[in-house]
């Protein structure tokens, strides 16, 4: 049996009815706790059985990004980010209030716990939380337009699954413009579904391209290992 717990939030799973069933009565005995049943949501994220396997998604809580941002009806566009802007801490003029800014950012960082389509652009957009930009607000409502026509989209476990773990790893080289640092990703899948992945800015600049992708796949190496 596993147990996750968060503050008084906890999903119990096994592969034992009667094992859980006796910890839960238990449990009861000392604490006072509501049974919800089947997974169906946990901290914004739902839970979909399928005859075929597991969905998480994350519809409420983007539905909820869009409308609190107004834009429930923007044009919807087909990628996070476009792959020609290149965009410096100083493009654009200063928010009046980074306010907005921030929050959007931090909503979409919890949000690719399900959608590592989005890490990158998400990586990118952290990079100017201190001093946003006009052309940055810009940037960040691009990845609102995109969630709002992928917005079904999320992570799937299938019911029957191939044992084996596999790592993909990439680094561009001097990327930022800014300190011409180079950026990180990684995915991790067990069999046919992902269960790790992360796009990072690099410390330090590489002196080559070569250096920038063995920095990336020795940052990875302890999820597989580990």
């Amino acid at each position: 049996m596993y147990m996750l717990v968060y503050v008084d939030d906890i999903i119990l799973t096994g592969n034992n009815t009667d094992h859980i069933n006796r910890f839960v009565q238990s449990f009861s005995q000392r604490f006072s706790l509501k049974d919800l049943g089947s997974l169906s949501y946990f901290l914004g994220i739902e839970a979909t059985h399928t005859s075929t396997g597991l969905l998480l998604t994350q519809k409420r809580y983007i539905a909820d990004l869009l409308h609190r941002n107004n834009m429930t009806n923007a044009k919807i566009v087909a990628t996070p980010m476009c792959s020609t802007e290149q965009l410096t801490l100083k493009s654009g003029h200063p928010l009046d209030d980074p306010k907005q800014f921030r929050a959007v950012v931090g909503s979409l960082q919890y949000l690719s716990l399900t959608r590592p389509d989005i890490s990158f652009a998400v990586n990118r957009m952290s990079q100017y939380m201190h001093q946003p930009t006009d052309e940055h607000w810009t940037a960040v409502k691009r990845i609102l337009r995109y969630l709002s026509g992928t917005i079904s989209q999320g992570v799937f476990f299938p019911r029957h699954n191939i044992p084996s773990l596999h790592a993909f790893t990439d680094a561009d080289w001097a990327g930022n413009k800014d300190d011409y640092t180079s950026t990180g990703a990684y995915i991790v899948y067990y069999g046919r579904h992902p269960i790790a992945w992360s796009s990072k800015k690099q410390t330090g600049v590489a002196r080559s391209s070569t250096e920038a992708e063995y920095r990336r796949l020795l940052q990875q190496q302890p999820r597989c290992v580990g």
